[in-house]
Order: structure tokens, then C-alpha cells, then sequence
């Protein structure tokens, strides 16, 4: 039995399902792009390719081999992509809440459930058909549930918008305990330099007072200073428009002093150097082009 285990985003991580890229099928059409990054990629013929994804997944796979985390991985469907673990489902305490996601990702799902399986019954739900929610929008720090959403009316015209107002709610009911706060993204279908696909596209926490954070990823600037006076504007990495198209908040903790970050991260991985972490580098600029990077390749389901 699996002993689920997460409140935070940084304590030392002992499993953890990390998506595949192998068998990920062809590269879309234009009109089956899910975001506005790979959009650009399939216009522009820079789509990327099966086998250098496939080697950057490899390479962090190493990284959590390198400190002792058990790798789970999901069972390959022919022609699917199964990158992003993060939007299928997350683990809040020792709950494993299952996503309503985009109904044509939901044989992502089935391809992880002989690790469900392993979990307690009693402790895996999953939301009612209304309720919205993506593991990239959900992050917990502290006593918080961050989670992002979009309160714009036109909501439903947006594959960007992957969390709803339900889906704050519904973490109200299930974590009484906790304080719910909830953050207003920027979405665009067209535009990936403007578009915060996720909250963790725009901001995440690193070790146990820092974090990186986008400010034009936030609809609201209440909600943007509410996080600089939680953390402190100098516990905090402010990333640029291009360093964000770039997904630099999308690094992965695996300790409290260790973070796996993208190689060409050079500005903000001197600053993690320079403020005591180790830095894990590994190439995954390929990945990035789907608008997506290490956190959203990952579903931690132990930390300690």
C-alpha cells in the first residue's frame, strides 16, 4: 500500500510518477493544439520529436535515481502523449484527487492505474463532472492551498483555462483545515508569451521561503502582492515575459536544497546557486515547446 504523503512543494521527495514521451504519435494538427506554444511550434515546423523528448525524460529519470526516489511511469499507449503526470491528478496530504481533464486525455488516467491501485481506496476521489481542476494549478505551501483559475465569463472558450471556480470550492469542502486561496490568470488561446497555462506557469514556490514568480501572469495585482507579502519581494525571482514564455517557475523540487532546472536557465539557476540550493541541470527545451516543463512532467505521491 502506498502511503500517500504531500504538504508541500519542496520536502524531500521518495516517489513520484514522471509522464513518458515514448509512443507519443504524430505531431498534432493546427487545430488539435491544446495551447498557444505548441500552436506556434506546429505552424513553424519546430514541433519536437519523439526521441530527443524521450532523452530528456531519461535525464531526469537519472536525477531521481541519482537521490533515491522511486520512478513510477505509466503504461504506454500507442500514439498519445502522456508527458504531463501533473494535469491528470496530484496528492494533497494523503489524498489523491483524480483531474477532470480534457475528456480526450482521459485514457492518461487509465495508463496510471496499477499505481492507484496501491493507494487506499477510501483516500482517491474524484470530483464531480462540473469541477475543474489540473495539478498545475493546485501548489501548497504552509497552511495554503494556492490554486490558479480564470474568473472571465468566457471561460469556457478557453482550453487554456483548466480551472474553475468549482474547482476552488471543491478544495474548500474537501480540506476544511486549509486556507483556500484562489488566483486569477492571465489566459490566451493565441499568445504564449501571455498566456499562464497553469499557476505554476507564473509562479512556485523553492525550498521554504523562496519562490519564482511571473507578475504579469496574474490578472489581479492584489493577487500578485498578496504573494509578495506572504514570501517577501526579496525572497522572490522575478522572471521576464520571455523568461516565462521560456517556463523558468516550472522547475521541480525534489529537496529543500535541491532543484531540477533547465540547462539554459542560466539567470535563474545562479540565483537558486547563489542562494544555497544545488541545482540539478538537465536538458529539456524540447519538452518546453509544448508549453509544459519539469514540474508539469511530474505527480509526486511521497514526500517526507
Amino acid at each position: 500500500m502506498l502511503q500517500l504523503n504531500v504538504k508541500d512543494e519542496s520536502s524531500r521527495l521518495r516517489a513520484v510518477v514522471l509522464g513518458t514521451a515514448k509512443s507519443n504519435g504524430p505531431t498534432p494538427k493546427i487545430e488539435e493544439a491544446y495551447d498557444p506554444k505548441s500552436l506556434e511550434h506546429i505552424i513553424a515546423g519546430t514541433y519536437p520529436i519523439e526521441a530527443d523528448m524521450v532523452l530528456e525524460m531519461d535525464a531526469f529519470e537519472a536525477v531521481f535515481k541519482k537521490y533515491g526516489v522511486t520512478v513510477y511511469r505509466p503504461e504506454i499507449i500507442e500514439n498519445y502523449n502522456q508527458i504531463f503526470t501533473r494535469d491528470i491528478g496530484f496528492v494533497i496530504e494523503d489524498v489523491f484527487v483524480k483531474s477532470n481533464i480534457l475528456p480526450d486525455r482521459e485514457r492518461e488516467l487509465d495508463a496510471i492505474q496499477y499505481v492507484i491501485d496501491q493507494m487506499n481506496p477510501a483516500k482517491v476521489v474524484r470530483p464531480p463532472e462540473e469541477v475543474h481542476i489540473e495539478g498545475g494549478d493546485v501548489m501548497l505551501w504552509g497552511n495554503y492551498i494556492f490554486v490558479g483559475t480564470y474568473k472571465g465569463s468566457d471561460y469556457k472558450e478557453y482550453i487554456t483555462a483548466r480551472t474553475n471556480w468549482q474547482g476552488v470550492e471543491y478544495l474548500r469542502k474537501l480540506f476544511p483545515n486549509k486556507i483556500v486561496k484562489e488566483f486569477d490568470l492571465v489566459k490566451s488561446k493565441i499568445e504564449a508569451r501571455d498566456n499562464a497555462l497553469h499557476l505554476d506557469c507564473c509562479f512556485q514556490p523553492v525550498g521554504e521561503t523562496k519562490g519564482i514568480i511571473y507578475k504579469r501572469g496574474f490578472r489581479e495585482e492584489a493577487d500578485y502582492m498578496f504573494l509578495v507579502q506572504l514570501f517577501g519581494k526579496e525572497n522572490l525571482f522575478h522572471i521576464e515575459r520571455e523568461e516565462m514564455y521560456h517556463m523558468y517557475s516550472n522547475v521541480f523540487s525534489i529537496a529543500p536544497d535541491v532543484v531540477v532546472s533547465e540547462r539554459k536557465f542560466t539567470r535563474l539557476n545562479n540565483w537558486l546557486r547563489e542562494n544555497g540550493f544545488t541545482v540539478e541541470e538537465i536538458p529539456y527545451a524540447e519538452i518546453a515547446k509544448q508549453e509544459g516543463l519539469l514540474r508539469c512532467s511530474t505527480l509526486p505521491l511521497i514526500r517526507e
